[in-house]
This record gives structure tokens, sequence and C-alpha cells, in this order.
């Protein structure tokens, strides 16, 4: 008895936080650039009980004993990377990405502070009073490029300029009669080896955690748009959310029966252990 309350307690407890993903998967169906996330799950202790012997007849062919389980947890989120739709947008600071890969921000604002990425391609072009604009996420996290040298940089448009990113992540400023360019770099853009190690953080970015060396997680990567399966760069588009609505409440009705049948099970438990106080009583 105190095994099936245990086992119970322990489920309910990992399905409750199966329900909180879900919930925020449905939740940022309309989120521009945003990735599902789905929870991994692992026995929490499972062994054999052996029977008497005398329990074995002849002819039997499975074993002699049966299973105990204690429940299950969560031991990790992961996140699915798979492509979303995109949508037409015709907006120069509209970008988003065809492939394997992730823009890359500063979540400090310099670019000594710690690096995130994003999906979300919704940028802006900030006004620095000095001369120019950076392009930054809605949150105000600037973009990172890689100038001509190798270095990163931000992204910096020389006011009455226009944004021009090619399929292969080269950025040029055009002036407004289209008589002078201006090269700017390339969008520094990092392909994903383990999403399994990336967490979700605030404002649809990504990190690393502390603990974990970042090449191991992700590898910079260039844009190759002439390639088969090559990354991509599309101006004036966004991505869509990669969430399934149909998918998610389908995978909703079926956790939620499991927590009904989880707090059942915790509920004969219990009454089943004061039946047996009363009778020793």
């Amino acid at each position: 008895m105190n095994n099936s309350i245990v086992s119970a307690a322990a489920s309910m407890g990992a399905l409750q936080q199966k329900l909180d993903v879900l919930a925020d998967n449905i939740a940022n169906v309309n989120t521009k650039g945003y990735k599902r996330k789905s929870t991994v799950f692992e026995d929490i202790l499972t062994n054999v009980q052996p029977h008497e012997k005398s329990f074995e007849l002849p002819g039997r062919r499975t074993p002699l004993g049966f299973t105990q389980g204690w429940g299950a947890r969560v031991v990790g989120q992961q996140i699915d990377m798979a492509q979303g739709a995109m949508q037409q947008t015709d907006s120069l600071t509209d970008l988003a990405i065809a492939g394997n890969a992730l823009f890359e921000v500063r979540s400090g604002g310099t670019l000594d502070s710690a690096r995130a990425f994003t999906r979300q391609g919704a940028f802006q072009l900030s006004p620095t009073g000095q001369g120019d604009s950076l392009l930054t996420t809605a949150e105000g996290y600037p973009v990172v490029a890689v100038n001509p040298d190798g270095q990163d940089t931000f992204v910096r448009v020389p006011n009455q300029y226009e944004m021009i990113v090619g399929a292969d992540g080269r950025l040029t400023a055009r002036s407004s009669d289209g008589n002078e360019s201006i090269e700017l770099g390339t969008l520094r853009l990092v392909e994903v080896n383990k999403p399994e190690l990336l967490q979700a953080v605030a404002d649809n970015l990504y990190g690393v955690p502390s603990d974990v060396n970042v090449a191991d997680v992700v590898a910079n990567v260039v844009a190759r748009p002439d390639e088969a399966g090559g990354v991509a760069i599309r101006q004036g588009f966004l991505e869509e959310s990669n969430v399934s609505l149909v998918d998610e409440m389908a995978d909703l009705v079926n956790v939620q029966r499991a927590y009904q049948l989880s707090a059942r099970a915790l509920s004969s438990g219990d009454q089943m252990s004061q039946m047996a106080a009363n009778l020793r009583a």
C-alpha cells in the first residue's frame, strides 16, 4: 500500500511538470520563432520482488516474481528545432532562417557579455544618438555579426540608409537614393549540435548552462543558400512557431487522464491504509 501511494504521488508530480510544459507550448503557438519543448521521463526505481518457491507450477514459462515500480520523474526538457512555417512581412528588419541555425545576440548589451541565441528574427533598428542605428531584438539585445577581419561586432546602420541582407547573411547599408552602399559584415550564425543542452531563457532566447562548454552545444556556421540543405537567410520574412496546436491538445488530454488515474490510485492506497489501521485497532 505504501508503494502505491509513493508511486502515485511521484507520478503526479512528474505529470504536473509535463502539463506545465504543454501549457507553455500552447501559450506560445503564435510566438514568432518559438520552438516546441518536450519532457523526458525515467523510472525512479524498478526492482523485482520474488515469489515463494511454492508458487512455481509445472509448465510455468514466466519468471517467478513480479516487477515493482516506484513511479516516474522528469529528468530534462528537449527543444524541438524543427523548421517553422515562413510568413512574409516585407519589413527589411524582419529576418528568418531556413535550416539548422540560430541568430546570436548579447544578453548584456556588450560584446564581452553572455552569448544567447534565438530564432525570432523580428529585429528593429534602435537609434544610438551617434549618427547610426543598432540592430537589436524587440527587447533590445544587440544582434552579433562578423566583420571582414573575422571579429565579432554589432550591426550599425548609418542614418538615412536602409539595411539589405543577402541570403548568405551578408549585411549592406544602402543609401536612400540607391547610389551608395556600405558593407556591414555578415550575420553571426550558429548551428545546434546538442539541442538537449540548450536552455530556454527569457524573451524567447536560448542559452547554455554555465557548467557546459558552449562549443560542445553550438558551432559557428556559414549560410550557404546554394547548397542542398544549406542555411539561408530570408529578409522580409518571419518564422512561425513550430508548435502544432492539434498535437499539443491531444497530448494534453492523455496527460490529464494519466494524472486522474494516478490521483485515483493515490486515493485508493490511502483508503486501504486507513482500513488496515482500523483492523489493527
